[in-house]
């Protein structure tokens, strides 16, 4: 796993078959799944879950990007933050 420095910054990409809800650097995602809440960080592991029914939050330098999911899947990986929702 690669060590989070305090300039490191998620890449995301949230994505639905006909939206883009969000494209662009993050300091940090949460997200719901069947355990419950969760946070995507700079310097967390490679992580594949499927989404749950819930909110969305895209912590971003300037305003968080919220939206609402009936379902989708996440995938993280060095840094890059993958969502397919509502699919």
């Amino acid at each position: 796993m690669r060590q989070p420095d305090s300039t490191s910054r998620l890449n995301v990409i949230a994505r639905a078959p006909f939206n883009v809800y969000y494209e662009g650097p993050a300091e940090a995602v949460t997200a719901v799944n069947k355990v419950g809440k969760f946070d995507v960080l700079p310097g967390h592991a490679d992580f594949f879950s499927i989404l749950n029914p819930g909110e969305i939050i895209i912590e971003t330098a300037t305003n968080p990007v919220s939206f609402n999911v009936t379902n989708g899947i996440i995938t993280v990986r060095d840094d890059e933050v993958y969502l397919f929702v509502n699919i």
